[in-house]
């Protein structure tokens, strides 16, 4: 498999459920900030123009995150990246949507980049105070969610992934973590760099 990667964008949430299944893959990087995902040769590949999209050994592409990120979870069922049960399982599809295609999609995206949208700088300035807002409530939900639990539902799943992330964005979104969040972010992190120093 190869993986269309950018550093620091959503596709980090792919890495990790990637080295928590234990799959085998080729990293191919597709820098964002260079625009690589604009090139006709990338184009090719994923005519979205974004990451992540993961090349399957049959040369076929799958592309949105919740997507991937559930192929991953049934295809290496030892992980234990889904729960079980249907009405387990649709809970953590249904928060990992929230996380993408809310927090990420209609948050982040405007705290970090107005300018992308707005050409104003008024308005770029309360785009930008929306989306923290956004960032901040979703915050609100992920904290109740995990409550005392080690993940946000008690053992490691794609929404943790989501989550994994949206919080390593924190500095660009330009908003407290709470601290139940940030203690809870330092674990995926860790189990991160302990994936990542296996060879």
């Amino acid at each position: 498999m190869k993986l269309f990667h950018s550093p620091g964008s959503c596709s980090e949430g792919i890495r990790f459920l990637l080295d928590e299944a234990g799959a085998e893959y080729e990293v191919v990087t597709t820098d964002l900030k260079s625009g690589a995902h604009r090139r006709s040769e990338y184009l090719a590949i994923n005519p979205k123009g974004k990451v992540p999209a993961l090349m399957l050994p049959d040369g076929s592409v799958l592309t949105e995150f919740p997507v991937i990120a559930y192929w991953i979870a049934r295809s290496f069922p030892a992980g234990k990246l889904l729960p079980e049960a249907l009405q387990d399982e649709v809970r953590v599809m249904e928060l990992t949507e929230h996380i993408v295609s809310g927090l990420h999609m209609r948050g982040s995206v405007f705290a970090m980049m107005p300018q992308k949208f707005l050409s104003d700088a008024q308005a770029q300035q309360e785009l930008r105070q929306h989306g923290q807002a956004v960032v901040r409530a979703g915050f609100l939900a992920l904290e109740k969610q995990l409550g005392d639990q080690e993940f946000l539902f008690g053992d490691l799943s794609i929404a943790d992934a989501a989550a994994y992330y949206l919080l390593s964005w924190m500095d660009r979104i330009d908003i407290d973590m709470p601290a139940k969040l940030a203690e809870y972010h330092r674990r995926l992190r860790n189990r991160r760099s302990d994936l990542s120093a296996i060879p």
